[in-house]
């Protein structure tokens, strides 16, 4: 699909409850040239809504304070629904406390939309969600070569993982074992040979840092491509995973096409 069509071709559903705020978004998707937009003023109405009509092209833009429940648990609702689990997930919020967008940051949303926003701001969203749905063929390896390639991803949230296998899946890699944590990861380092390892950077038993200073300094594949992509902002702890050795590093939410190309650059060195 065009990048220039790909706006027109997504079906928008809206969980707004104000009415003003529902009408200024709705107004800018018109302007932005999206045409199929449904509007739900709680978190059940939008999950009724799913239920009865949640084909290809849906996508969930959500206020983070609903009447019946938050936006995080819309989309976890969402994310453990096998219907709705792939759907991309738009928060719009004035919330900036960390411990409150955790959640969906974790969740494998799309992006975090920030009050006040511009039309330009969610219309990079948007793309990001058809970037997403509507992947751009994979022309930098060769398909026989990225069937051939093993990945291990480590992550405690069970959403994120999902998220990056089917990320994975777009660009024709299947060979993908899961870790929930640094520990785990270690005992499948011991056992099979990696082409990529993409980790968070907070889990329990073993974090990020730690995982990667293991693997440069003790595994026997001490060369493989690291990538981690985390929520973790605070700049002392990033800077700490790189002086470790990580490869690269993506913020969450993230967009499909970033990690598609950071996913290229690190197997391609």
């Amino acid at each position: 699909m065009a990048l220039s069509s790909s706006l027109a071709d997504l079906s928008i559903l809206l969980v707004e409850p104000s009415p003003m705020q529902s009408g200024l978004v709705r107004r800018m998707l018109e302007q932005l040239g999206v045409v199929r937009v449904a509007v739900a003023d709680s978190g059940q109405a939008a999950l009724a809504a799913l239920a009865e009509d949640a084909g290809d092209g849906t996508v969930v833009i959500s206020s983070l304070y609903l009447p019946d429940m938050a936006g995080t648990d819309l989309v976890a609702a969402m994310r453990a629904n096998e219907r709705q689990e792939a759907l991309p997930f738009i928060l719009i919020s004035s919330e900036t406390r960390p411990q409150r967008l955790e959640a969906v940051r974790q969740s494998g949303a799309c992006s975090i939309i920030t009050k006040p926003f511009s039309a330009k701001q969610l219309e990079r969203a948007l793309f990001a969600a058809a970037d997403y749905l509507y992947p751009p063929p994979v022309d930098q390896l060769d398909a026989a070569d990225m069937e051939e390639l093993r990945v291990l991803i480590v992550d405690d949230s069970i959403a994120s993982r999902r998220h990056l296998c089917r990320l994975l899946a777009e660009l024709g890699i299947a060979r993908i074992t899961e870790a929930a944590n640094g520990r785990e990861a270690v005992a499948a380092l011991a056992d099979a040979m990696f082409d990529l390892v993409v980790t968070d950077y907070t889990m329990p038993e073993m974090d990020g840092r730690e995982l990667i200073e293991y693997i440069r300094t003790h595994s026997w594949q001490a060369e493989v491509p690291v990538l981690m992509v985390t929520s973790e902002q605070n700049m002392g702890r990033l800077a700490a995973v790189e002086r470790a050795g990580v490869s690269a590093i993506c913020d969450k939410p993230f967009e499909a096409g970033s990690i598609r190309r950071l996913l290229i650059e690190a197997l391609t060195r």
